[in-house]
């Protein structure tokens, strides 16, 4: 057997069906199985592996996370945190860019998705903005990149993922890890859009009654809640994980339901459906990609790779600098969750040679994974933006380019400090 050959067949195959269009899944599945079959190992381990790959209880969480989403974005949360983000933003300059961000932060923490964020809130907050002034481009940049915050502040299915493919690591502090990189993010995306406000002389907002004030925050607390179940539940070890999402959802259900009143019994079967459908695809994914890193790892490439980065140099700052751009442009051409499970097993034994932790490589790497959502040309977050924005990809991307800068900032400050992802679990 040709290593070398048998490494080609596996990276060319899984290309070819991607230039093909053809479902990452299916593409992952098929690339193994025709690698396994030069190799000369029985298919059926391509089976057994991605039985293998799913068959863990910690998974368990991502349906409960995804269906607790799914109820919070259907019983009225999104209108009641754009107002309470609003109440604490709205009066700066360019005011509604900021509740924006702020908002996407809020909604991050309670759907753990990028792309429900950009559906849910974007459906208000585009037409919301433009309506007052705004450039539509503006709008809808803002909308995609802030959503990418979903994705790092906990509760995050992409933790629980890495979680995984890096043999254990404590989703606890790696939900704790998240926090300050996700609010750094936001920070970081303010500071632009303030710019941009100021610039542009876009409008400040309305000034807020300190009563209504109050009321705003009253409903918006309820809803923030969810987070303090997950994050409470999980760091004070009352509540693994999966038992932390099943708790969000009960919660997520007597909220939107019995106080809220905007979530409706009829609505729950078309809720669980969703919910399975987004299910399917993210475990056939970590199935298939399961399969896919077993061949690699049966091939030796993740010790390959660390020898020819290390080969290239052995400064530390040079190869982070050469993961991040390998990661940002993988990013731009496939989807978080099978870019982790691929690339957690090759990457995590390098950077641990340096000295970096488990828990600080895995939010670097989902920050960088997060900015191929909104980068074309297979950016999840971006095309559902642009489709509610009505604007092309292309004006959307352009109008981008200052937000991708903050974001590859943020970036390089997770990378290269330790502490904004560590810190916290560190005192917890």
């Amino acid at each position: 057997m040709d290593t070398n050959l048998a490494i080609a067949i596996l990276a060319i195959s899984f290309l070819i069906f991607i230039v093909c269009k053809m479902p990452i899944a299916i593409a992952l599945a098929a690339s193994t199985t025709l690698t396994l079959l030069y190799i000369q190992v029985p298919v059926m381990t391509l089976v057994q592996q991605m039985s293998k790959s799913v068959d863990s209880f910690s998974l368990m969480a991502i349906p409960f996370f995804i269906f607790a989403g799914e109820i919070m974005g259907a019983g009225g949360i999104s209108d009641r945190l754009l107002k309470f983000a609003n109440v604490i933003v709205g009066r700066l300059r360019g005011g509604l860019a900021h509740v924006n961000v702020l908002a996407s932060m809020f909604f991050g923490g309670i759907s753990g998705s990028a792309v429900a964020d950009v559906s849910s809130l974007g459906c208000i907050e585009i037409p919301m903005m433009t309506d007052a002034g705004y450039d539509k481009d503006f709008s809808v940049a803002v909308t995609v990149t802030s959503a990418c915050q979903g994705v790092l502040i906990p509760p995050s299915h992409n933790m629980i993922i890495y979680s995984l493919a890096a043999g254990g690591v404590s989703i606890g502090a790696l939900f704790m890890g998240g926090i300050i990189p996700g609010i750094l993010l936001g920070v970081c995306l303010m500071i632009v859009c303030g710019i941009i406000a100021v610039k542009r002389r876009y409008p400040k907002g309305e000034k807020v009654s300190l009563r209504t004030a109050l009321k705003i925050t009253g409903d918006a607390l309820l809803a923030l809640g969810t987070i303090v179940i997950i994050m409470g539940g999980v760091v004070s070890g009352i509540f693994t994980a999966t038992e932390s999402a099943a708790f969000a959802c009960i919660y997520a259900f007597l909220i939107s339901v019995f106080v809220y009143h905007e979530l409706k019994l009829r609505q729950i079967p078309r809720l669980l459906m969703n919910t399975v459908r987004t299910l399917a695809v993210v475990f056939s994914l970590i199935a298939s990609a399961g399969a896919f890193g077993w061949v690699l790892a049966y091939l030796q490439v993740p010790a390959l790779v660390s020898n020819a980065l290390l080969s290239v140099t052995s400064n530390r700052v040079i190869v982070l600098l050469l993961i991040n751009l390998m990661l940002l442009i993988l990013g731009c051409f496939m989807d978080m969750a099978p870019l982790i499970l691929i690339m957690t097993p090759i990457l995590l034994p390098v950077v641990e040679q340096f000295g970096m932790n488990p828990v600080q490589f895995g939010v670097m790497l989902i920050l960088n994974l997060a900015i191929g959502l909104c980068t074309p040309p297979v950016g999840g977050a971006l095309f559902v933006g642009c489709s509610i924005g009505k604007i092309s990809v292309e004006k959307a991307t352009l109008a981008m380019l200052p937000m991708y800068a903050a974001m590859v900032v943020a970036l390089m400050l997770v990378t290269f400090i330790p502490a904004i992802s560590l810190w916290i679990p560190g005192l917890l």
